[in-house]
């Protein structure tokens, strides 16, 4: 009776345990892809703000509000004086505004909630980029276009080497002269 209890378990119970196991990883897997990627992440935001509106319609360059891009590793997010350099006379009396006057005349950060973010382990420079005519695009997706920013691209390793590896095929509009991209690991990873 033991035997034909341990061939039962063998048999029938072990492959099916092991599908059971196997299938919930599959689904696991592929369910929480966008998750581990970050794509569709778009987070709420203290301050409504629609890209769609300032940067789109308005045409307001990313640089203006996302200073420091041009020089620097970070594409640095806007502080409350940056946008009460036009909200101090432009549309004040909207409650969005009349929020972020407060802030500023109570000298409170706006605390914006990252939505692009890459592993603490890779090393990224915004100026580098920016510098050689890459747009903002390639990696943020079409932000003119969003009413609320979210995440489009992977920002993973296997998306930059692609970009490094074929920059014409993945940026086909790309006015710019581009060369590959760096390929050693010492060039993200420092």
């Amino acid at each position: 009776m033991l035997k034909s209890q341990l061939d039962y378990i063998l048999k029938v119970r072990v492959p099916i345990a092991a599908f059971v196991v196997v299938v919930t990883y599959i689904i696991t897997f592929f369910v929480s892809k966008p998750e581990r990627d970050g794509v569709g992440y778009a987070p709420e935001q203290p301050i409504n703000f629609s890209h769609k509106l300032h940067a789109g319609d308005m045409q307001i360059d990313c640089k203006y509000c996302h200073i420091g891009v041009e020089k620097g590793r970070f594409a640095t997010i806007p502080s409350t004086n940056i946008c009460m350099g036009c909200h101090s006379v432009a549309r004040k009396d909207k409650p969005e505004i009349i929020r972020l006057s407060q802030m500023f005349m109570d000298n409170i950060p706006i605390k914006w909630k990252r939505i692009h973010r890459l592993g603490d382990f890779a090393y990224f420079n915004h100026s580098v980029h920016i510098n050689k005519g890459i747009e903002c695009k390639y990696c943020h997706g079409e932000v003119e276009k969003m009413d609320v920013v979210q995440q489009v691209h992977r920002l993973t390793m296997g998306a930059c080497l692609d970009c490094h590896r074929n920059p014409h095929k993945n940026m086909p509009d790309l006015k710019a002269q581009v060369s590959k991209g760096p390929e050693y690991c010492g060039s993200c990873h420092r």
